[in-house]
């Protein structure tokens, strides 16, 4: 659901001498040379809410500011302190930005404070030029912000720690130092402050932890706060997860159990051993890379060492291209994981779906360009809620910020958002307007159909980074959050509404999510005093007057979504499910509660909960009473990967529901009946196309099988249940049956949106650009589309344009995985074939397949089929002539027939039918079997055919005609190949001398197999 965007923004700290000298100079003169601050980076740390970041070079430490990206300010050690303690070698940031500490070559470690003076302003903009009454009130906030600069930082060296023993690693948290030591191996715990009894440092001895295997040391240390999880990585390359007893638990006046952990990765063979480590505290999952450049994903259950493995990733490249990992890192919303290697980087969705990658670019021209970026990563940070990337490389002291494009369902998940493709990016919003045009057009992949529409730079200024945006379901409008406050936007007039008062901007923030209900914009917000969702009008103002209506929660909603044609759920932190039916009427709208479902014994962690919706009875959704939708719903939650049903069954105790899990690894999912305007009558919902008229298409609305079909992926497959109603039997607790199989469809990109009424799977893919014309790298995003096809769901689609060649990619793919693959009693082919001959176009699909694939596939395709032979003639009984001339070639490679015969039978067939086209063409292939000529000949005297002489000097197939005798005697000519048509006398059937002359030069210069060419669907 990530997707690198355009080309990488380059920053650099630099500082130009005003005394351009010589070294010898410098040294004459007593001078030093100038700040090593433009060094090589060695390190790159950001704060935890990513105001700051932090770099280091061999001597020196910046401090930067990142919206926008500036130098704030920088120190440079003197050369007795890299004398005495070295150079820097690793960076450490405090969370809260406060303290940095750096780890340098002779096992010190400096640390500086980091101090904020709120009154001094750097980087002032000063405009001697200017006219403010011609600036509008966007333009004159910008400006006034300009002129007030940046709050100046400074840095204040705060003290000098000696480790003795060696420093391995060291990890920063919000209370303490921690310290991983060589000789002897232990863990050292060195508080910023001491406690209240006066202590600030412990350590315990590597030996001393039981639950470590072998007694080696630690090389590599990561935390997450909001899992409360560390990854040990130990010299002999097994992984722990690590976490920091409670005081109560150590022993009065030792030190004996400061952490307690468990090992989840042991390395059976040495490419196994791990080398960096990443933690996904959104989905509990636990990234390992390992020294063959592979990553293995592990999903933490609980605290307690049950750690299984997920998946593991493969690297794009081999090890050799690849290089070691350099780094690791999980995106904010951990949704995509990014891999930093030696040569190189990649990205993956959360569950393991390949994404952009710098292997596929060109490396002569990355190094000819200088793009380091490309060629090698170091350090790799998130910024601006993952919309941005922050890379450096090894020996560069640039650095590099790729801008990210991410999905919209990443920090809302509605179903909106995910059947309309919408990505955010750092600073604008792009709309794939594919769904509102002609049905053919959907799938070109033109770039027209995107629509790129700009955040207001006021709303960014004051509340970037943006944390969620939606969109409507006709696709009228969108809506955007950001740290505080709301805009909304409208698609058809262009235009924004941002809130006219700060104040009432910075008012609330937005928390549980936004969703559109025609043009009013729901939202959970929460203010300093309380919880609320709050309806806004499209056609009215942002301010905190026009509220249309306000209903307050009892605490903060964990999500919201739309359900049905006017039902609101809202689940909250207390872990109750809110239902309110949206009461609309022409001049308002409310929301009223008709139920609750308390949930307290059923979902553990109300925070894990992604997205909720339910399913109704038909009975219920006609004639039943709203107030008891509670009591026959089945809830279906999706709790961070698990996709729980939740369905209710009235016993004499009351009320209960049952609980069972029916999907794992699901990176989002769509109920079809909450798609609304896309699953509706294509009459009112979409503009006119060829296909829309098809009563196969139609047919699609109301059958319940696509209506309630549930649709997920699960990181490798989209996957989807038919009638959800099926689904709710099989997983009823009374009748203990298995899940039915879900059909599966695999795709080579990521897939973002399903589009029902069109048969497509909808997704991205992002390629690197390179020309030899401009010295950079930029990423294009290019809109692929998946057409799939089962046979309960192809009958409804074969009014599609683009049916048929869905049909021929699915023989190709099946085709080409199992020519080469050895005997097996799973092949796919057989009942590919046999899928196929269910449609009225199977045989063309089989023709345009040996066309396009080598020769060597046709014997593997064949030993499934009836004979050539078989497949000719019914192709004459069809009438489908042209589809008989490409089996003609099929037979002449299998030697079955020289084809002579029956080419002279189809020659026959569509000289009765008219077809003059398909005359040429066989006469061709005539020429092509046979250069004397003799088959032309004896074709030419069984069919009674002849060309006349126009007078031309030199006949060729442009100047023949082509004559035939008409049931009423009078002959009639026919132009072949551009020629004119009129009348002429018939001449003697024998004298072929003629034809022979008009069709040799071309039957020299054109294969056989170019013959019957047919067009793609």
């Amino acid at each position: 659901m990530y997707w690198p965007l355009g080309v990488p923004q380059v920053y650099s700290a630099s500082k130009t001498c005003k005394e351009y000298l010589t070294p010898d100079d410098r040294i004459a003169s007593g001078k030093e040379a100038d700040d090593d601050t433009d060094g090589a980076i060695r390190g790159l740390q950001t704060s935890r809410n990513g105001n700051l970041f932090v770099t280091i070079t061999e001597t020196a430490l910046a401090v930067w500011q990142t919206s926008p990206i500036v130098l704030l300010t920088a120190v440079k050690r003197s050369r007795s302190s890299v004398a005495n303690y070295g150079t820097n070698i690793a960076l450490l940031l405090k969370p809260d930005a406060s303290i940095v500490a750096i780890h340098t070559l002779n096992g010190f470690i400096v640390t500086y404070w980091i101090k904020v003076d709120p009154k001094a302003r750097v980087y002032q903009q000063i405009r001697e030029h200017e006219t403010p009454g011609r600036l509008s009130e966007t333009e004159r906030t910008i400006t006034q912000q300009e002129r007030e600069g940046f709050r100046e930082v400074f840095l204040k060296f705060r003290m000098v720690i000696k480790i003795d023993s060696g420093v391995t690693r060291a990890l920063a948290l919000d209370d303490e130092l921690i310290v991983a030591t060589e000789k002897p191996a232990a863990l050292q715990c060195i508080r910023w402050a001491p406690d209240n009894a006066g202590n600030q440092t412990s350590t315990q001895l590597v030996s001393r932890m039981a639950w470590l295997q072998k007694k080696s040391s630690i090389t590599e240390m990561v935390h997450d706060r909001a899992m409360g999880l560390a990854i040990w990585i130990t010299k002999d390359g097994r992984a722990y997860t690590v976490q920091r007893s409670l005081e109560a638990d150590n022993v009065s006046g030792t030190s004996e159990r400061l952490f307690k952990g468990f090992e989840f990765h042991n390395p059976v063979k040495a490419e196994n051993i791990a080398v960096k480590a990443a933690v996904n505290a959104r989905f509990s999952l636990l990234a390992v890379g390992c020294a063959n450049s592979e990553i293995h994903v592990y999903t933490a259950k609980d605290y307690v060492g049950n750690v299984s493995i997920s998946h593991k990733l493969h690297p794009p490249a081999n090890i050799t291209s690849c290089g070691i990992i350099k780094t690791l890192s999980y995106s904010p919303d951990g949704y995509c994981l990014f891999a930093g290697y030696e040569h190189g980087w990649a990205i993956w969705s959360v569950y393991g779906k390949p994404g952009a990658s710098s292997f596929t670019a060109d490396l002569t021209l990355a190094n000819e360009n200088s793009d380091s970026w490309i060629t090698s990563i170091s350090n790799a940070n998130w910024l601006y809620a993952g919309t941005s990337l922050l890379l450096t490389s090894p020996d560069d002291r640039r650095l590099w910020l790729l801008k990210m494009a991410k999905s919209a369902t990443t920090s809302c998940f509605a179903a909106a958002n995910i059947s309309r493709t919408l990505l955010l990016t750092d600073s604008s919003l792009m709309v794939f307007r594919g769904y509102d045009v002609p049905t053919y057009m959907t799938i070109t992949g033109d770039f027209t159909l995107w629509k790129k529409v700009e955040i207001p730079q006021i709303y960014l200024l004051n509340q970037r980074p943006i944390r969620s945006a939606i969109i409507s379901s006709d696709g009228r409008y969108i809506a955007i959050a950001g740290r505080r406050g709301l805009a909304h936007y409208s698609i058809n007039s262009g235009r924004w509404k941002t809130f006219e008062d700060p104040g009432a901007e910075n008012a609330f923030v937005v928390r549980g999510g936004l969703c559109w209900y025609h043009h009013f914009l729901i939202a959970a917000v929460e203010t300093n005093e309380s919880y609320e969702v709050r309806i806004y009008s499209r056609e009215l103002g942002l301010k905190e007057s026009s509220l249309v209506f306000v209903e307050r929660l009892s605490s903060p909603a964990v999500i919201m979504a739309l359900s049905g044609q006017d039902s609101l759920l809202v689940y909250t932190f207390e872990n109750v499910l809110y239902h309110f039916i949206i009461n609309m009427t022409s001049t308002s709208i409310s929301l009223v509660q008709v139920g609750q479902l308390a949930l307290n014994s059923i979902i553990r962690a109300p925070a894990r909960v992604r997205a909720v919706t339910w399913i109704l009875p038909d009975h219920q959704l006609r004639d039943g009473d709203p107030s008891q939708d509670v009591a026959h719903a089945s809830v279906v939650f999706l709790v961070d990967a698990k996709l729980v049903l939740l369905q209710s069954t009235t016993n004499e105790a009351g009320l209960k529901y049952d609980m069972r899990v029916i999907a794992n690894n699901v990176e989002y999912f769509d109920l079809m009946r909450d798609q609304g305007t896309l699953t509706d009558s294509p009459d009112n919902s979409l503009p006119e196309s060829p296909s829309d008229e098809s009563p196969f298409v139609n047919a699609a609305y109301v059958d319940r099988g696509l209506r309630d079909s549930l649709w997920y992926f699960d990181g490798n497959e989209v996957k989807c249940w038919m009638d959800v109603e099926d689904l709710l039997v099989s997983a009823s607790s009374e009748n203990e049956r298995e899940l039915p199989q879900p059909i599966s469809i695999a795709t080579d990109f990521y897939p973002s949106s399903v589009v029902l009424n069109r048969g497509i799977l909808v997704g991205l893919d992002a390629d690197p650009v390179q020309r030899r014309d401009f010295p950079f790298v930029f990423f294009r995003h290019t809109i692929r589309a998946c057409l799939s096809c089962s046979l309960c769901l192809a009958l409804r689609y074969q009014g599609l344009p683009y049916f048929s060649h869905a049909l021929e990619m699915l023989l190709h793919n099946v085709l080409d995985d199992e020519v080469d693959a050895p005997p097996s009693e799973d092949v796919l082919l057989p009942s590919v074939l046999s899928f196929l001959s269910s449609f009225s176009d199977y045989l063309d699909i089989l023709v345009q397949c040996t066309r396009k694939t080598e020769v060597r596939s046709w014997r593997a395709l064949f030993a499934h089929l009836p004979t050539p032979q078989e497949l000719f003639e019914e192709s004459l009984q069809r009438g489908m002539l042209k589809t008989a001339g490409g089996y003609l070639i099929v037979l002449q490679t299998f030697q079955q027939s020289s084809g002579s015969v029956e080419c002279v039978r189809l020659l026959r067939q569509a000289k009765e039918v008219g077809d003059w086209d398909l005359c040429k063409e066989l006469v061709r292939f005539l020429m092509a079997l046979d250069e004397s000529g003799d088959m032309l000949r004896e074709a030419v005297q069984k069919l009674n055919l002849a060309l006349e002489d126009d007078g031309s000097n030199s006949p060729g197939i442009a100047d023949t005609q082509l004559i035939t005798p008409h049931p009423d005697t009078r002959p009639k000519t026919y132009t072949v190949n551009g020629g004119t048509s009129g009348p002429s006398s018939p001449t003697k059937s024998g004298d072929t001398t003629l034809i022979s002359q008009a069709f040799s030069d071309e039957a020299d210069t054109v294969a056989s197999e170019d013959y019957f060419s047919l067009q793609d669907s």
